[in-house]
């Protein structure tokens, strides 16, 4: 058997892998909310809904604070900074690689020449 231990990152990717998670944060970041009005957008019990913010604490997303029974989740954005510097790899690559493309496509448009229809030597029918 392979034992899997997934990175910080991984985590990340996870939690932001769910649509749910996603609107989740979304409603996170105009400011802080209860786990019940986070399940409220969505049909989903409120159990349900301390799954996906589990998810979301685990990681490190967001900060969730007890007071009596209220349970209040507020945006952690730092993890996302990792996920950021990830993908601006990959950004990166595939504007060299579009940019070559740009190149190569106009080197070819300067190379061809399409003759216009006023250029084109004829008889005339008068």
């Amino acid at each position: 058997m392979v034992k899997y231990e997934s990175t910080p990152l991984d985590q990340v990717f996870h939690a932001l892998g769910d649509a749910t998670r996603r609107q989740m944060l979304r409603e996170l970041a105009a400011g802080e909310r209860t786990v019940s009005q986070l399940a409220e957008p969505f049909d989903m019990s409120l159990a349900a809904a301390s799954k996906h913010v589990k998810v979301l604490e685990n990681a490190g997303l967001i900060q969730r604070e007890i007071r009596g029974r209220t349970h209040l989740c507020r945006l952690d954005p730092g993890p996302l900074a990792s996920a950021k510097e990830w993908l601006a790899f990959y950004e990166r690559f595939w504007t060299s690689r579009l940019d070559v493309l740009d190149q190569l496509l106009r080197e070819d448009a300067r190379h061809t020449t399409v003759p216009s229809p006023t250029s084109k030597k004829g008889k005339s029918h008068e």
